[in-house]
Parts: C-alpha cells; structure tokens; sequence
C-alpha cells in the first residue's frame, strides 16, 4: 500500500475544485485529450448548469512522480498550459502511484458530502480563489478535515490572472495552516502551471493507508497478553470495507461506493452489511477511472465500488461496514488456535463483540429545512414514492415520509440541508424521473408545548422528557400553545473590511444577536446567532446584494430559542391552501401578510369568477386582494339596432353566473405558480 495515496480537494464555491480536478485527470493521463471536458467530474446536468459541485466525485489515477528536486528554469514559460511540449522535460521516478482523487462540493448545503470524503482518505488539498482570499466555506472545511486528521496541502488558484495583492492570500493560507509562504503552492487550474508539483507535493506529504488490524477486543488484556496475540494478529485481521457513497444502477441493483480498510474483496464473495444486518453475494467489483472500470479485486487501502444486485434502498446504509462472511468465519476458528493461557477465558465473549468489527461511520444528518411533495398528477404517487427512494440512496442526507394534504392530496414530506438542497432535489424529480410535483413553502422544525390533549390535534410528535412536542409542517401549529421554541444557527461571514457597515444593516431584518467580529488580515469576521427561518427566506441574495457579491456564510446548528411566533394562513376563493402556511414573528406579520397576498394577486391567474386573496392569524383577516374576474365581451349593441336594456340584461346574467360559479369554485395552484410563488 505504499504506492497508494488517498485524498480529496476541498474549497470554497467556485474556487475552482473541478477545473484543478480536470487538470490532474490530464496531468495523470487519465482522461485522454480529445475526450476532456470542463468539469469531467461533475455528471449531473444540474451540475453543469449552475456550475457548481453537488455530488462529490472518486476517481482512481497512475501516475509516475516527477523528480521534485528539479526545477523548472524558464520562468516565462510558467504559464503555459499543462500539456505544451515547450515545458522544460524532467526526469521521472520509476515509482508508479494510485491515487483516488474525491472532489467535494463547495456549498454549505452540501457539507454532509464533504463529512463522508473526509472519512474516506488520509490527506486534502485545500485551495484558495487568489482573488477572494479565504472566504467561509474554506474555514468550514479547513477545520473539518483537521478534525478528521488528515494531511493539508494549501494551494492559491488563478495565479495566471497577475492578480496584484496574490501574495496576501498566500499569507492568509499560510496563516491559517501555520506554515510559512513558500509552503503554499502557487497553481493555475486553468493552464495546470504549477499542478504537477502539487501533485507532487501529495504524494511527499499525505501518508499511505494503513492496515487496521482487528485488535479491538484486547482492550481487558495485559500488555504481556497484547503483545502476544498482536504476534497472532495476521489471523485476526478482517476483509472490511467503509460505505460512503452509493446510487442505483437499472441493470445491476444498488451500487456501494467503499473504501477498503482490511483485506479485499472479489466478485461472488459473500459480504454482510452489518448496519442493515444483510447478506449478499457481490456481483461485480470495480473502480472510478472515472467511469466504472470492472476488476477482479478491490485490494486494501484502496477505493472502488461494488454491485450487491440489491434492488431495495432501504437495505443500504451510507456510513455501513461491508465484512466478508468468510473472513468471520475465519475469525471464529481462528480464536480456538490461539494459546488459552494467553487470552483466558475473555475469548469466549469475542464471538459477541461483532459491534467492535464495524468502521467508524457517520453520524445521521439531521435536516433543517421541510418542504412537502405533492405530485401533479394524483396517479403518479407511487412513481414518486419510487424516485425519493432512489434520489435517497444516491443522497443520505435527504430525508422523507408520508404526507396529506386536504387540498392537494397525498405527498411526501421531504427533510433537507437547506433550500439549495430542495432546489436541487426538485430538479432532479423533473429532469431524471419526469415527475412535477406541487410544493408548499420551505419550513423548519418546532418545538411547542401544548395546553391541550394531543388527541386534537395533527402532525404534532408525542413530549419529549422536558414536555416540548415537534412539528414539521406549519399548517400543524395550533392557535392556542403555551411556549414555542424555533431553531437558531451559528453563522459566521467573512467581508472585506470596508463592508461591515453595509452588512450589519441587515442586522434587525434578519434578527440578528449576539454580534460578535474579528479581523483576518485585511477581511473581517462577522458572528453570530440568527433563527434558521431566516435563513432560509431570502438572506442569501440580501447578503451578496449589500456586499455586491464579496461576502461569504457558512453556519452550523445552534440549538432552540423561545420566540414569539404566530401561523399566518393562506386563503383563495375563501379555501385555505395549506400549502401556503408560515410560521411567522408576531411583530413582523402585518408586513409579510400584506406581501404575500400581493404576490399572489400577481401570480394566480384569473377565473370566471372573483377570487379573493386573503392573509389570516387564529380567526382575523389582516390582509386582502382580489382578483378580478375575466370579463366577457358583448358587442355594440349601439351599431347593431339593440337597445342598453338588452345589454344590461346580459350583464345581470352573467353576474348571477358567476355567483353560482364561486359557490362551486375549488381554486387549485398549479405547479408552475407555485415555483413561481417560491422564487420570489
């Protein structure tokens, strides 16, 4: 395992994580010429299209190390591209490396995806944008994978751009990982000037995996005893493999994307999941090369993929440990050879201790932001239900259940890591399994204490010790509770100095407290806590705009709060649209109420009939529009020898119309109003 370097690239978003990616798959020769393009990693449309990393990505590269300790002599050609043959030739090992690359995402929505990369190798490159400097997602990710000890390389990108204060990113970078400037790499992902150093530098830097060996149960044994059986600890090691991807594939089942920490493991070997409690007969095993490369062996320390010819998403566990059913069984034999005076009558209780053979996995995601599904076509429910199922597997912090809707009928109420994470989740309905859906306003979750019996009422969970039910779902909020507590957030922006007064404006709007800064060289920290709901309405796009882009969040939970919240339902054609529902301040509702029944006015269609639009708290109307009715022409009677009196008659006919048509009217919004409703 020597040769084998595990490792990934982490960033902040649109610093460039794909593009140097794309450089080292051509540097490695992974990807031949005429097949390159921008973003090779990025597989899904909605990836290409917003330019942005959702899924991360393992591949597996060769490469052969260039002799570090030769230097490039011709200055004026460091920013030529990677491939140019006028680069200086140099002089390589014969030393042949593996390398599995994992590129994460950059947003903060998806950072359960970079929690799982981080388990999955032993060293990350962090990079920089030399135009943006650190911003919040690089020290998001910076101290996770300290955390996770792993081996950080930094790197400034863009240096072919001449950008004049370069040098202060550099220091910013070299700051933050406590080395000194000449330690960070200066590198172009554009043109791959300074990447194979880099890539270099990897393999210098970021150790080998190493055999975990299966001694865990040692822990009651003497050092004497220990150091006895350690002599015996070739029998005791396990074929044990870490899941920390996975996707559905329509020919061969539910593929696992693993990293392989003991042993290896071939096709038709049989495996248990051990989370899942499920056996499986692997059908085929392979690596990322970056498509699916199919080979007789996954070996120790390296990462691949395995088709387990499962077709059920709920016996795949992200986090689970694959251990081969021979190499347990192996196991158990294997204790009856060992010297009884050296382990004692303790053995007997191995064979119960199979907790100990599991991996460290992750901790279950907790989402923070519900939206509920409701599929435009009430036939469809099942094919919904079927593309959860999948989207769930392919993305473990997504979470659903079953739903209803007076109105809207049967859905799924989905649990996300914020409203970049439903946006995607949405599209991805739309566009791989052809499926519109109706959705009702995104939400968070409650804690409430109720006066009443919890018989009355719906969606509300059972107390918890300290009396305090849950809700997921506006629309299940009760008129009359004793206390509400709604979740807060950590979070953290980093400006330019220059920007604090711009910023903290937003201070009141979005009910900020506890404001607390500090400096970062030339930039500013800002933090504090803020209610989750806001958050998710529209702080992102308020936060670029008084910024003019150059601010930067990132934010972790933080709890609950007490507040002062009161439901603001929705009424069209005096028919409550559920859908609608917000839990909202009290202090800030007349504002909100008076808004949203604005928008509506200026996004439902119009009828055969008036329509009103109304905001309403407990049993109060505190807002109202109404859309008129279309209007039917009746000609100039004047022109054609009819009279007013035939005219009027019409009208007083159609007006009577129209009554009868509101007693029967069942306003129904489409989807495309509602997407419309919700980008706004």
């Amino acid at each position: 395992m020597e040769n084998i370097r595990n490792f990934c690239i982490i960033a902040h978003i649109d610093h460039g994580k794909s593009t140097l990616a794309d450089r080292l798959l051509e540097i490695t020769g992974t990807i031949e010429k005429r097949r390159m393009k921008e973003q090779y990693l990025d597989q899904l449309e909605l990836e290409r299209e917003r330019g942005i990393t959702i899924k991360m990505a393992p591949v597996r590269m060769e490469y052969k190390m260039q002799n570090a300790n030769i230097k490039n002599q011709n200055d004026n050609l460091k920013f030529k591209n990677v491939n140019s043959t006028e680069q200086n030739p140099k002089i390589f090992n014969s030393d042949s490396y593996i390398l599995n690359l994992i590129d994460t995402p950059g947003h903060p929505d998806f950072g359960y995806e970079v929690s799982r990369a981080l388990e999955a190798v032993e060293g990350a490159i962090l990079l920089v944008d030399g135009t943006q400097g650190i911003q919040a997602q690089t020290l998001s990710n910076f101290y996770a994978a300290k955390k996770a000890g792993l081996e950080i390389i930094g790197a400034v990108n863009k240096v072919d751009m001449n950008i004049p204060d370069i040098e202060k990113s550099i220091k910013e970078v070299a700051q933050l990982l406590e080395t000194s400037p000449e330690n960070i790499h200066r590198i172009s992902g554009k043109t791959g000037f300074g990447v194979r150093e880099l890539l270099d530098d990897v393999i210098k830097k970021v150790p080998p995996p190493k055999t975990q060996i299966h001694t865990d149960f040692m822990g009651d044994y003497t050092e004497d005893s220990r150091r006895e059986l350690t002599s015996s600890q070739h029998k005791l090691a396990l074929c044990r493999a870490l899941i920390f991807d996975s996707f559905y594939d329509d020919h061969k089942g539910i593929i696992a994307v693993i990293r392989v920490f003991n042993g290896s493991f071939k096709a038709l070997d049989e495996v248990k999941l051990i989370a899942v409690n499920e056996k499986v007969k692997i059908k085929e095993v392979g690596y990322f090369v970056p498509e699916q490369k199919k080979v007789d062996e996954i070996s120790e320390g390296n990462i691949g993929y395995l088709v387990t010819g499962l077709k059920d998403p709920h016996k795949i566990k992200i986090g689970d440990t694959v251990i081969s059913t021979k190499s347990i069984s192996q196991m158990h034999a294997d204790r009856t050879q060992i010297n009884a005076d050296v382990i004692g009558a303790n053995l007997s209780s191995y064979q119960h201790k199979s907790e100990s053979w599991v991996l460290p996995g992750y901790k279950e995601p907790k989402p923070v932001v519900f939206v509920s599904f409701y599929p435009d076509d009430a036939d469809e429910y099942d094919e919904l239900k079927k593309s959860l199922e999948r989207l769930r597997l392919n993305d473990a912090s997504f979470t659903f259940e079953p739903d209803f809707n007076e109105v809207l009928g049967r859905g799924f109420k989905g649990g996300f890591l914020g409203k970049l994470h439903f946006e995607i989740i949405s599209q991805r309905l739309e566009r791989e399994f052809n499926i519109k859906t109706i959705t009702s306003f995104p939400s968070v979750a409650y804690k409430i204490k109720i006066k009443h019996d919890l018989k009355n009422f719906h969606g509300i969970t059972k107390p918890d010790e300290n009396g305090y039910s849950t809700i997921l779902n506006p629309k299940d909020l009760p008129d009359d509770y004793e206390e509400i507590l709604e979740p807060m957030i950590n979070v953290e922006i980093i400006c330019p100095s220059r920007l604090l007064g711009p910023v903290l404006n937003l201070k009141e709007l979005f009910r900020w407290e506890d404001v607390d800064t500090e400096m970062l060289a030339d930039k500013i920290i800002i933090k504090m806590k803020m209610p989750l709901a806001e958050l998710i309405s529209d702080f992102d796009d308020r936060l670029k705009s008084v910024s003019g882009g150059f601010a930067s969040f990132s934010y972790e939970n933080a709890g609950f709060k007490k507040s002062d919240l009161v439901r603001m339902d929705i009424l069209v054609a005096n028919e409550q649209v559920s859908g609608l529902s917000r839990v909202l301040p009290k202090n800030n509702i007349e504002y909100e109420a008076r808004k949203m029944v604005e928008l509506l006015k200026d996004t439902l269609p119009r009828q055969q009939f008036s329509q009103a639009v109304q905001a309403r708290v407990s049993s109060r109307i505190i807002a109202r529009e109404t859309i008129p009715a279309m209007k039917k022409q009746l000609g100039n009677f004047g022109k054609n020898g009819g009279d007013r009196t035939r005219k009027m008659k019409l009208w007083r006919k159609q007006k009577e119309g129209k009554k009868k048509l509101l007693l029967m009217a069942k306003v129904r919004i489409s989807a495309e109003d509602f997407k419309k409703l919700l980008s706004k």
